[in-house]
């Protein structure tokens, strides 16, 4: 039924697919499955310019990954975000050497559901099953006409449409299609290996329906404490940035302290807005204090680096 499409497909790979990608040329499963972890929210070029290669320098096997502190693993990922996704990938690290060559086994590892465990089967272990991000479904539902398909339905029309031959580059290449051609706003159908199955290419910017976000807004008070030029960090237990050092979140600043600013940033699910107070001590009244050049070797997240620079500059 799809043959024609899936040599147009194949064809168009040849010539414009992304082939030098260094997770494509290479079999070694863990590297993969680590650039199918960077690559969940994070852009390509972000992860191959700054991530994919140190990290592997670092940690070049899964078994060097799971014996290396995790402190050392965060700071690798310092910037990335989302950092339950190096967490679980430490942890995952910790249980095996090699990765399962089976979706359902893939799937019993921390961090990896569905949509990780088909894309590191069909990429590292070359098995004949779809993948599914947010490229190929956007694809899928155009092809279609779908306007809030489910997953169920279509995780069928992935199946359907596989080309059972030679699946990674089919998947590689549906990948890139949405990435390049089948674009959330102005794609170009008119050269679209898909266009003459395409049943949405006439207003594809309606398929699938987009949701709209509301993205809340959160304020803190952080309290930034000094004592003998150096400033107290705790690493967090919480589930939120679990793991990373950071400054203390307070509801009243201490009536001594001043006033510096206020920093923001922006998470997927909300806006933080963190008004910054400093508060030098005469007496320690936390365990862990840092000097400016100890923080830089420690696991902080972004919003904790913009609070250090908004304090250096106060100074």
């Amino acid at each position: 039924m799809y043959k024609r499409t899936h040599q147009n497909i194949h064809d168009w790979y040849q010539q414009y697919g992304r082939l030098d990608l260094p997770w494509r040329n290479t079999d070694e499963a863990y590297y993969i499955y680590l650039s199918e972890v960077m690559l969940q929210q994070t852009q390509v070029k972000t992860v191959l310019e700054r991530y994919y290669i140190p990290f592997i320098e670092r940690f070049p096997s899964l078994k060097l990954l799971g014996e290396a502190p995790l402190d050392d693993v965060l700071k690798m990922w310092e910037g990335l975000g989302y950092y339950n996704r190096a967490k679980n990938l430490h942890k995952t690290a910790t249980l095996v050497d090699q990765l399962p060559n089976n979706i359902d086994e893939l799937i019993r590892l921390p961090g990896i559901g569905k949509n990780t465990a088909h894309a590191v089967a069909a990429f590292a272990f070359h098995l004949p099953v779809p993948i599914m991000e947010a490229n190929v479904k956007r694809i899928l539902c155009r092809l279609q006409k779908l306007l809030k398909p489910s997953e169920k339905k279509l995780w069928e029309i992935a199946y359907e449409m596989l080309d059972r031959v030679r699946p990674f580059d089919y998947n590689q290449a549906m990948m890139d299609i949405g990435a390049t051609i089948c674009l959330p706003r102005n794609p170009k159908c008119d050269i679209c290996p898909l266009n003459d199955i395409c049943k949405g290419q006439e207003e594809p910017a309606l398929y699938p329906t987009k949701k709209k976000r509301i993205v809340p807004t959160r304020e803190e008070n952080i309290l930034v404490r000094v004592y003998n030029d150096k400033l107290a960090l705790n690493q967090r237990k919480g589930k939120f940035l679990h793991g990373l050092w950071g400054f203390k979140s307070v509801d009243v600043p201490n009536c001594a302290s001043e006033y510096i600013g206020e920093v923001t940033h922006a998470y997927t699910h909300f806006k933080l807005i963190c008004k910054v107070y400093v508060y030098y001590e005469n007496n320690p009244e936390e365990t862990d204090y840092f000097t400016e050049q100890e923080i830089q070797k420690l696991a902080i997240s972004k919003v904790d680096e913009k609070i250090v620079k908004l304090f250096l500059a106060t100074m």
